[in-house]
């Protein structure tokens, strides 16, 4: 990395797993369903609540990364975040859940915009793809022990809503430790800083438009595989709810190993040859998880999909950052403007498997995946 060393490499891991506290809300959805008796279309609502803010809030952030600078839009989102999972504990009820998984989403997309760009000015160009593949595997690192605090929370305490507390004494760790460090990341291509139309106007080009489909439809993978896996094997195999939570763990789980072995194969294999190889896999176990009622082919699906599924989303972004490199803050605002995918699809699929089943509900992340291995394609031309 230029200009930089473990001192500066350690707060920005951190906030790479402040990014992945937002996926709490998949086991979260589960308890509140049953602590509030909501049914599969009312309990959709708070993952939405938490993607929805992607598509309001994206270009602003952008916009006010232009301004204030990198490193203090990183620090703002990490406070927000902080806040709502304070909040999400103290007062549980449900209309506060829903506000604060609401502020969860607001803080998670300023994150999201702003922490990829200060990664992309502080390291090699050709490091970049493994670089945030490694984020990507420390944010599934924090998506994955996520369901088993909850979990362990709930049947060593009774009281599943510590996990809250506990990520939120990490936001305040990482936000000090980011705030303590010197880190030059705005004096890298800072040119003019575009309007909000203009940022817009990158979607009437192909290629950004290609992208910008596919962070939708991964985003849409990953929330309704984290939100859904549980009901699967509740209603599959009978599961309690703080057990079958754990199914999320274990798909997390299987993206932490992929971000991982992804980081690594990258630096030697062409970005759009590893994608079309994952997606085909992908296929295969969404085929699998659809039709099997056996325990363990439902494990091995599941874990294959998180696999799979694991650098999808960091591959995209650097095909991005790279298509437009004088234009990296207002590329990275349209890419996680594109992470509302994770509340287009979420209702959607919750829609279908109230109407046809839940496995049904994994048919419309089949077709997500289908379009994503077209993607591919595209990408090595």
């Amino acid at each position: 990395m230029k200009n930089s060393h473990l001192k500066i490499f350690i707060p920005i891991l951190l906030s790479f797993f402040v990014m992945g506290m937002a996926d709490i809300v998949g086991v979260a959805t589960n308890f509140v369903r049953e602590d509030f008796g909501l049914n599969d279309l009312t309990a959709s609502i708070i993952p939405m609540m938490v993607f929805f803010w992607f598509a309001v809030f994206s270009i602003p952030t952008g916009l006010l990364m232009g301004r204030i600078g990198r490193k203090k839009t990183v620090l703002l989102a990490i406070l927000i975040q902080c806040i709502a999972l304070i909040l999400a504990y103290s007062l549980y009820q449900f209309y506060i859940i829903i506000l604060a998984f609401a502020l969860l989403g607001i803080g998670n997309t300023i994150l999201q915009v702003s922490l990829n760009p200060l990664v992309a000015s502080i390291v090699e160009k050709d490091k970049l793809a493994s670089t945030l593949t490694f984020g990507q595997f420390v944010k599934a690192s924090s998506s994955f022990v996520g369901p088993i605090l909850a979990s362990m929370a709930a049947r060593s305490y009774g009281d599943w809503k510590l996990v809250f507390l506990i990520f939120a004494a990490v936001s305040l760790l990482s936000f000090a430790c980011l705030y303590l460090t010197p880190i030059n990341a705005d004096n890298k291509l800072e040119l003019k800083q575009s309007s909000f139309g203009e940022t817009l106007k990158l979607l009437k080009e192909g290629f950004v438009f290609t992208l910008f489909l596919g962070i939708v439809f991964i985003v849409g993978v990953d929330v309704c595989m984290n939100t859904n896996i549980p009901q699967l094997l509740i209603k599959r195999l009978g599961m309690a709810t703080e057990v079958a939570s754990l199914g999320s763990s274990l798909y997390f789980g299987a993206r932490t190993l992929g971000a991982f072995v992804g980081a690594i194969i990258l630096m030697k294999c062409k970005p759009a040859s590893f994608l079309r190889a994952n997606m085909v896999l992908a296929i295969a176990a969404f085929v699998l998880l659809i039709f099997s009622w056996e325990q363990t082919l439902l494990f091995v699906a599941i874990f294959l999909i998180g696999f799979t599924c694991a650098n999808v989303f960091s591959i995209i972004f650097v095909f991005a950052l790279q298509n437009k490199p004088e234009q990296t803050n207002e590329v990275s605002s349209l890419m996680i403007m594109a992470v509302a995918g994770g509340a287009v699809i979420s209702p959607l699929v919750g829609a279908v498997s109230k109407g046809f089943g839940v496995g049904m509900g994994f048919g419309i992340l089949l077709l997500c995946v289908l379009y994503l291995l077209f993607l591919s394609f595209k990408l090595s031309k």
